[in-house]
C-alpha cells in the first residue's frame, strides 16, 4: 500500500532553528523524522534507536524476508500452537478488529491471492485464470486464525498465509512515536512511505499541515490540506502500484471477497486517526469496500476519512463528518 500524504512546506514569519530531520530506507520505503527543537547534537542519540525499532518491526512483518516471524507463522502446520512477539499480536489483533468491522473487505491472510496477482515478492503482469482465483480463495478467511492473547499464540484451523503489508508501516510509525515520547519528545512528525503521526507543533509553532494529494501519477495541487495537532493520517491508493493488460488497469489492491483487485472507481481513501496502525488498516479496507459502502461503513465506525472516487478523467470529493475537524 502508497500513501498520498505530503507535508506542506513551512514558511515562518521569523526564522526559528533549523529542526532535526532524520532519514533512511526501512520496509521497501524511506522513513522521515522532523522534530522541532531539536538540533544536531541529538542525531546520534536518536537515529541508531529509531533504527533498531524499524529493523525490529520489519524483521517481524516483511514476507520479503524468509526469516521473518510473518513467514515463520506462514509456513506452521496447521493445529500447531505458535508463539508471536507482543509486537506480531498488536497487528494481529488490530487486522482482526477492522476485518470484522469492515464486512470482510480487510484480510491479512489474503497473501495467497496478492502473490498470485504478481504484488507479492514474486512481481508478475498478467491475470490469472478465473480456475486459479477461485483455488486461491479457498484459502483465504481470517475466521480460521485462533488468537491466543493472553498466551502469545496463534493457531491455524486451516493453511492460511497472512500480508501484513497494510499496516506493518503504519505500526512502525507508531513504535518509533511511541519511543520519541518515551524519550522526552513533544513535538515531531514520523512518516514511513507516506504514514505519518504527529503530536505537538511543527518547525513554524503551530500544528502540523499536511497536504492530501490528488491521486495521479503527476504530482498536482492537493485535493484538501489537514490541520494536525496530535494523531496518525495513512492514505490508500490505487494508482501507483498496477500493472496494465488488454488495456485494464489491475490495482494492488485486492478483494479477499472476490479475488479480483478492486474496481477503479475510488481512486484514493485518506483516514484520521489515534493511531497509524489503525488508519493505515481503515484505509485500505475502505478502498476495498467501494465508495457507497465504505461511506456507509466510516459513517457507522465514525471515522474520519476523505475520500475521493473516480470518474473518467475528473475526481469527486466525499468526506465524513468527522473529518471536517481536520481540514483547512
Amino acid at each position: 500500500m502508497l500513501a498520498v500524504l505530503l507535508m506542506l512546506p513551512a514558511a515562518a514569519c521569523q526564522r526559528a532553528p533549523e529542526p532535526l530531520l532524520l532519514e533512511g530506507s526501512t520496509m521497501g520505503t524511506r522513513y522521515h523524522i522532523t522534530l522541532p527543537g531539536m538540533g544536531e547534537v541529538d542525531r546520534d542519540n536518536l537515529q541508531p534507536e529509531v533504527e533498531e525499532i524499524l529493523e525490529v518491526v520489519n524483521a517481524g512483518m516483511s514476507t520479503w524476508r524468509e526469516d521473518s516471524e510473518i513467514n515463520r507463522v506462514n509456513r506452521a502446520a496447521v493445529g500447531e500452537w505458535l508463539g508471536l512477539s507482543s509486537d506480531f499480536v498488536t497487528v494481529l489483533e488490530a487486522a482482526i478488529d477492522v476485518g470484522g468491522r469492515s464486512r470482510g473487505a480487510y484480510d491479512v491472510t489474503v497473501a495467497p491471492l496478492v502473490n498470485l496477482w504478481g504484488f507479492g515478492p514474486e512481481r508478475g503482469d498478467s491475470v490469472p485464470e478465473p480456475a486459479a482465483i477461485a483455488e486461491q480463495k479457498a484459502q483465504i478467511g481470517i475466521a480460521a486464525l485462533e488468537l491466543d492473547t493472553a498466551s502469545a499464540r496463534l493457531r491455524k484451523q486451516a493453511p492460511r498465509q497472512l500480508d501484513f503489508s497494510s499496516l506493518a508501516k503504519g505500526y512502525a510509525v507508531d513504535r518509533v512515536a511511541q519511543w520519541l515520547e518515551s524519550a522526552g519528545v513533544s513535538d515531531y512528525l514520523v512518516e514511513i512511505g507516506g504514514e505519518i503521526r504527529t503530536a505537538g507543533n511543527s518547525p513554524r509553532g503551530s500544528p502540523w499541515k499536511l497536504a492530501v494529494e490528488r491521486p495521479q501519477l503527476v504530482v498536482g495541487e492537493p485535493v484538501a490540506t489537514l490541520s494536525l495537532a496530535r494523531g496518525a493520517v495513512a492514505t490508500s491508493g490505487d494508482y501507483r502500484n498496477f500493472f496494465e493488460a488488454g488495456g485494464v488497469r489491475y490495482s494492488h489492491l485486492i478483494d479477499p471477497r472476490s479475488g479480483y483487485p478492486v474496481p477503479q472507481s475510488l481512486a484514493s481513501v485518506t483516514v484520521v486517526a489515534d493511531s497509524a496502525l489503525y488508519a493505515d488498516a481503515w484505509a485500505t479496507a475502505l478502498t476495498v469496500l467501494g465508495l457507497e459502502q465504505a461511506l456507509e461503513v466510516a459513517g457507522k465506525e465514525d471515522l474520519a476519512a476523505f475520500l475521493v472516487s473516480r470518474g473518467g478523467e475528473q475526481f469527486t470529493v466525499h468526506k465524513t463528518s468527522a473529518i471536517e475537524a481536520y481540514i483547512q
